[in-house]
């Protein structure tokens, strides 16, 4: 009976999961809407109406709790739910709407306008009799938005025109939200013509890019579907609107050269962000020129502009990552009723629909990393360091095809430095760009990186950090069109001698150098070695209590003090974190914080830190 009983509970909670698993994502944010209306009677949705517009939407959790669609607060009203309508003197909406022809349906769900022109073009008796019918019925709104000439050829044209267009709002078969399909298409009743459905993973469904804002509105023949535009029949693949179109002249030609022509004619279902002539007059000629010039970066540029799925507009309510042909991700957004890339509002023109995919016109260009020369990466995120680079002389590095890597400092690296050019920055500066072009992923502890200034960098890989000395990678890799860029936290020290010899030419260790030749430690400090030192300043020295400083005088308990100062591994300040453990040459184990009081510099000078307390 037991055995049964867990039989039976196993297959009740199966066929739950199987319940959920099968709901489509519209479905899934209507019942969300349902649940979060629940409290003002049965059957009640909750909408979200963006401030300012008359655009709702069911609502998702992120958006429930954000309160925001496209980056614009929203307004909740309660409603309600597709099928259903309020009953004087009850609460919610407890009664189903009863099921008339798609003609009167029209009417109970505010599709005024659409009914009026359904009578005009005498497509009213079609609608009010037998059959199975889908309609998408464009709402009151989507035909105030048509240009006065379009309607005016609509509505004039001996109704022909008329009929034609509202037919190819219609689908011979009853098809519910359920029904419609991502990626699917239906044979249109206007010469058979196919509307594309898209139904996306955040609970929109759009009809040629038009969104479905009242959906599954049965009717005694049919079921009606409200949109926020009115759809135009689709013959065209993409490649023949780029070619039909002067504003896209330049990329016509750019799409030519980088032999992208026969993708854009086959079968697809791209997205397309199309830059406008004015977007290529935008960019300097020169790198306009090298990167028409060079098929690889051509390609990955236009590339850059494809998105791998069909994504219309409407379908976008939040920055969504989105995979492009390149490889790599477009951020695409909206802001308000903006449609944004990377963050900027530069999409001119959305939704022009082929056969095969959409375009949305830009009217800026799109540049991935792939096709920038590393001066060009640099000036895209390290300003500062790009400028001492070219001031250093370093130009000629950076724009042309040597295959190297660029150690590029943070803005912030340069904090209450100097600036000024002198012969030691510009060494330095040479030291940032390693003789090959290497990927983070692929650096090894211990590893030994070559500068163009011909000095050997030393990797090292910390449990949560990778420096290349004392500089730690702070981002991912910018990986250029020939060369590598890591953007790096600190301004490289390189290795400068033996820690003896640094300690002896800085005059605020003279107390320690003195401590360590008495203790008989400078031997140990000279030779090879993966050492941390902690290393006490005059000042430390000075602070301690007389009778501590009489131990001192011993040389054995100096050494084992000095000895506790110093760690037994390479550890670089970046690489600290809470409760970082280090064995000392002497004692237990000394413990690190990720912000140190102690330290009166985080800069480390080959594998010390500079204390100002003596750790007794």
């Amino acid at each position: 009976g037991h055995l049964l009983r867990l039989t039976w509970f196993a297959l009740a909670i199966t066929l739950i999961a199987t319940g959920f698993a099968s709901k489509t994502p519209y479905q899934a944010v209507l019942q969300h809407s349902r649940i979060r209306g629940r409290p003002h009677g049965p059957n009640v949705c909750a909408m979200q109406n963006i401030q300012g517009t008359d655009k709702k939407y069911f609502t998702n959790c992120k958006q429930w709790y954000h309160r925001k669609i496209c980056g614009k607060p929203t307004v909740v009203s309660y409603e309600c739910c597709p099928g259903y309508e309020k009953v004087i003197g009850e609460k919610g909406c407890p009664a189903a709407l009863p099921l008339v022809n798609i003609y009167k349906t029209l009417g109970v769900v505010g599709a005024t306008t659409t009914k009026m022109y359904s009578e005009r073009a005498n497509l009213q008796e079609e609608i009010e009799g037998p059959g199975s019918f889908t309609f998408f019925a464009p709402s009151n709104e989507a035909w105030a938005a048509l240009p006065t000439e379009i309607l005016d050829a609509l509505v004039s044209n001996v109704n022909i025109e008329l009929l034609n267009a509202l037919h190819y709002h219609m689908i011979n078969k009853r098809l519910t939200s359920d029904d419609l399909k991502h990626g699917t298409s239906f044979s249109s009743m206007y010469q058979d013509f196919d509307v594309h459905i898209h139904h996306y993973s955040n609970g929109i469904v759009t009809v040629n890019c038009a969104r479905l804002v009242k959906t599954d509105q049965h009717a005694t023949n049919g079921i009606v579907h409200v949109v926020d535009r009115v759809i135009t029949a689709i013959t065209n693949n993409v490649n023949s609107l780029i070619d039909t179109d002067d504003d896209l002249d330049t990329l016509r030609t750019a799409v030519a050269a980088a032999g992208l022509t026969s993708l854009l004619e086959n079968e697809g279902s791209y997205t397309i962000f199309a830059p406008t002539n004015e977007a290529f007059e935008k960019i300097p000629p020169e790198t306009l020129t090298r990167i028409l010039g060079d098929p690889v970066s051509l390609k990955d540029l236009l590339n850059y502009h494809i998105l791998k799925n069909l994504h219309c507009s409407e379908s976008i309510v939040a920055g969504t990552p989105l995979e492009t042909l390149q490889g790599t991700v477009l951020e695409v957004g909206c802001n308000g009723e903006e449609m944004t890339i990377n963050g900027k509002a530069i999409v001119t023109q959305r939704d022009k629909l082929g056969t095969n995919g959409v375009i949305h016109y830009v009217n800026e260009l799109l540049i991935p990393d792939s096709a920038k020369t590393l001066l060009e990466l640099a000036e895209g995120s390290v300003v500062t360091a790009s400028k001492l680079f070219k001031d250093a002389g370093l130009t000629d590095h950076l724009i042309g095809s040597e295959a190297v890597t660029l150690l590029a400092p943070l803005n912030d690296a340069f904090k209450d430095k100097s600036l000024a050019m002198t012969p030691d920055m510009k060494k330095l500066l040479r030291n940032h760009i390693l003789k090959e072009k290497f990927s983070s992923k692929s650096l090894y502890h211990g590893q030994e990186l070559e500068t163009l200034g011909g000095l050997k960098l030393r990797v090292f890989v910390f449990r949560n950090r990778l420096c290349i000395e004392n500089a730690c990678i702070a981002a991912h890799d910018k990986n250029g069109r020939f060369a590598n860029m890591f953007i790096v936290d600190k301004l490289l020290t390189p290795p400068m001698g033996t820690v003896m010899d640094v300690l002896k030419a800085d005059d605020r260790f003279s107390t320690l150098v003195g401590a360590i030749q008495r203790a008989g430690l400078t031997e140990l400090l000279n030779e090879k070695g993966a050492y941390t030192f902690f290393a006490p300043t005059n000042a430390a020295f000075s602070a301690m209590p007389p009778a501590d400083l009489n131990k001192l005088m011993n040389p054995k308990e100096l050494a084992n003090l000095l000895r506790y100062h110093i760690g037994e591994e390479f550890l670089v300040s970046s690489a600290v974190t809470s409760h970082t453990r280090m064995k000392p040459l002497t004692g237990d184990k000394l413990e690190l914080g990720a912000v140190c009081t102690h330290l009166l510099s985080q800069e480390i000078i080959f594998g010390f830190c500079i204390c100002n307390r003596s750790g007794i």
